[in-house]
């Protein structure tokens, strides 16, 4: 029996089967509308940073062929055929999606699903339907991505703008005007080596037997004919690592795609060279486009710096990709002062925790259905029907916090809506716990879902202040927002680990953490102290880590 997936659900695909040869099959339908279903590969910074890997039905596979379109077959409207351990390592991510080819919206489509089959036999599905959304003409399905194994995730997010702005996400670049998809038509082995697509709807072919169980990895093979399905229980998959979404969804579509940035000539068609184009003034920070003009030398002992230098690029952004807004003391006519805050824009990403920059994080309340505990007056700004309310420790809670000094003030956000948090302009970090445990200071933790179980633990010692040092231990499945003065270092653990422990931030629980004194605390008053008498030894098996900012409490 499939296992099955609500939006915002993920899972290891060890977990779903031992096969690696996986069949990607999608449904999706309305009256009178026409889709295009394709897959992105993308990088580690989620950006289609390689044409080749963006396969559709003018690219219908991968240079390795490790990523292949199938064509409509058993019941799906489209289908792939994904070999994980043939994906090259620069490819993080795979990202199946679905696009309207001319007028509608999605809101029109009926049920449908994304399935996995692995050998022959459905392992996963995700299922949707319009309900879950409204004026969006792109959707991101479901998701392959690359976290020390290869994991699935269903996704559900949609964009208004369409095919444009979903590659604009990615990185890539749309003609204005497509010209229409040529009818596809199943492909046989010499597409797919050994894949020889059922017979849907034959009258007189029978089904075939299900495949018998294997021990060992499976190998690629179809699915069965199948009618569309029914749409699922969603109760169904009790192990998988992710909260139900409630019904009707709640989330709010992201905004519309930012202008082009001003001074770059207008985009190109996807996959062909730039036009020829009239040469234009160099603007702000540019290079004169003249070969002969002559060129301002680099700063000493800096290399030349490609055009567009001097523009601060968008958070998060690698310098030299594509920048949206204008900079300062661009001519007058330009695209004015909303292009020019084009940079600063809320960040889509599809998921219930975003890093909208180094210093601000936001959180989907309507994606998991379930709230977000956070530090009082964290909240810099929120968008939809959100309640905030006083989370109490109790009576037992608030002696350990203040015996200990791991007293959280903390607020709990609940509604349909998105909750944006910062904290004195300290750094955030986002940690997806899946099952997994982490030890945070009090102090160093901003917000967290409600799911997390935590609780304080104690660090024994001789020669330290009370006898015993204290710190947060938060552990389940969800994700905890930890902040930090400055960047912080992130290193292994080894049996010659030492941090102070007013500069460490958070460490993996499974670690064992020894007191190490060099100077005895009698001494501390004296002449010749080093001011480093206490610190924290680090032991664990190797995977444990400690994270440690530059900066002391």
């Amino acid at each position: 029996m499939p296992r099955e997936f609500q939006r915002g659900h993920k899972a290891r695909i060890s977990d779903l089967t031992a096969g690696t040869d996986l069949y990607v099959g999608v449904q999706i339908t309305a009256p009178g509308l026409t889709f295009d279903i394709s897959c992105f590969g993308l990088d580690a910074d989620e950006r289609l940073s390689d044409d080749r890997y963006f396969v559709f039905f003018n690219q219908p596979k991968s240079p390795e062929e490790s990523i292949q379109l199938l064509g409509a077959q058993a019941g799906d409207t489209e289908s792939f055929r994904v070999t994980l351990d043939r994906i090259p390592p620069q490819i993080h991510k795979l990202s199946f999606t679905a696009t309207l080819d001319g007028a509608g919206q999605m809101s029109q489509i009926g049920p449908g699903y994304l399935r996995i089959v692995a050998g022959g036999e459905e392992v996963a599905r995700y299922a949707f339907n319009g309900s879950e959304f409204s004026s969006e003409r792109a959707v991101m399905l479901g998701d392959f991505y690359l976290k020390d194994v290869w994991r699935f995730a269903a996704v559900g997010q949609g964009f208004d703008g369409g095919l444009d702005a979903l590659l604009k996400n990615f990185g890539g670049e749309v003609a204005e005007e497509e010209a229409p998809a040529a009818p596809q038509q199943p492909q046989t082995g010499a597409g797919a080596p050994g894949f020889a697509p059922p017979a849907f709807g034959a009258p007189s072919a029978p089904a075939p037997a299900p495949a018998p169980a294997q021990p060992a990895a499976q190998g690629f093979a179809p699915p069965p004919p199948a009618p569309p399905a029914p749409v699922p229980s969603v109760h169904a998959a009790p192990t998988i690592v992710a909260p139900l979404a409630p019904p009707g969804g709640g989330q709010v579509p992201p905004p519309a795609p930012a202008p082009a940035p001003y001074g770059q000539p207008p985009q190109q068609p996807y996959g062909q060279g730039p036009a020829p184009t009239a040469p234009m003034p160099p603007g702000y920070g540019q290079q004169p486009p003249a070969p002969h003009a002559p060129q301002a030398p680099p700063g000493y002992g800096q290399p030349p710096q490609p055009p567009g230098y001097g523009q601060q690029p968008p958070f998060g952004q690698v310098p030299g990709q594509q920048t949206y807004g204008v900079p300062q003391g661009a001519p007058q006519g330009g695209a004015g002062v909303t292009a020019a805050l084009q940079q600063f824009k809320e960040t889509p990403t599809g998921q219930r925790w975003t890093q909208q920059n180094k210093k601000l994080i936001r959180v989907d309340l309507g994606m998991g259905g379930q709230p977000v505990l956070a530090r009082q007056g964290s909240m810099v700004l929120y968008q939809g029907k959100v309640d905030f309310s006083y989370k109490g420790a109790g009576f037992a809670g608030r002696i350990v916090g203040n015996a200990t000094g791991q007293e959280m003030q903390l607020m709990r956000c609940t509604g349909q809506g998105q909750v944006f948090l910062a904290d004195n302009s300290t750094h955030l970090h986002p940690v997806e716990l899946q099952g997994d445990a982490i030890c945070v200071s009090a102090e160093n933790v901003l917000a967290f879902d409600e799911s997390l179980q935590y609780e304080v633990r104690r660090i024994e010692g001789h020669g330290i202040p009370g006898g015993a040092l204290f710190t947060m231990q938060f552990q389940g499945t969800g994700t905890i927002v930890v902040k930090t003065h400055g960047t912080p270092v992130v290193l292994p653990v080894t049996p010659t680990t030492f941090a102070d422990c007013n500069a460490v931030v958070a460490w993996s629980a499974a670690s064992q953490v020894v007191v190490s004194s060099q100077v005895r605390m009698r001494r501390n008053a004296y002449p010749g102290d080093t001011g480093e008498s206490v610190n924290l030894q680090f032991r664990g098996a190797p995977g444990n880590f400690i994270v440690v900012q530059p900066y002391e409490v």
